[in-house]
């Protein structure tokens, strides 16, 4: 099983590169946000490789980092997302912001990327939301500033108002906008409030 390359980088395309290792050429499917940061042509380059074996086919992904090839082995965990599907994802969106789309459930976020319809963005959500790891340290910079301002209750708003496809800002002020307008802090009455503002 290969699960790492290192070698001279023979060709490169957009979502592909052939990578020269002791005289064997490998040709290998990659990301298109990892083209940019593959060096030039003669230079050496290191893949980490997740190896995809079927009857009738052998194909090599490749990924600049470990942690790329570890959300893409999340993504082909989820029923209906093959490779070809979890290396568009990647390509449609940086890993990270992958990961918050998919933390936040931003069902509206994943469908954008192609072949992903609804169902199959809400299933990577509904799989994955645990499993993605943990915010990076911006995000939890972030969040944790933002946490300070808002009561249990209203967060409880701003999380169902993401799941809903908000995003995380438009729901804080949405939510900021319906408790001052709500004589009521029960979570129906500022939830049913921040809905109608978030939209």
């Amino acid at each position: 099983m290969i699960s790492h390359l290192r070698g001279t980088l023979l060709e490169k395309h957009p979502n592909q590169v052939t990578i020269d290792v002791h005289g064997v050429g490998y040709e290998v499917t990659i990301p298109v946000s990892a083209y940019s940061s593959l060096p030039e042509q003669g230079a050496v380059v290191r893949l980490h490789i997740y190896m995809h074996v079927r009857e009738d086919i052998l194909a090599l992904f490749g990924f600049l980092t470990k942690e790329d090839k570890a959300l893409f082995e999340k993504l082909i965990g989820v029923s209906g997302i093959g490779p070809k599907l979890a290396i568009t994802a990647l390509s449609g969106l940086t890993s990270e912001d992958l990961r918050a789309a998919i933390r936040s459930g931003a069902v509206e976020q994943l469908v954008r990327i192609p072949g992903v319809g609804k169902k199959t963005a809400e299933r990577m959500v509904l799989e994955l939301r645990d499993k993605v790891g943990p915010a990076s340290h911006a995000e939890a910079a972030a969040a944790g500033a933002s946490k300070g301002l808002f009561s249990s209750i209203e967060e409880d708003v701003i999380s169902a108002l993401m799941n809903f496809g908000a995003s995380r800002a438009a729901a804080e002020a949405a939510v900021t906008k319906a408790r001052s307008a709500s004589e009521s802090n029960e979570f129906d009455d500022l939830f049913r409030r921040a809905l109608k503002l978030v939209r």
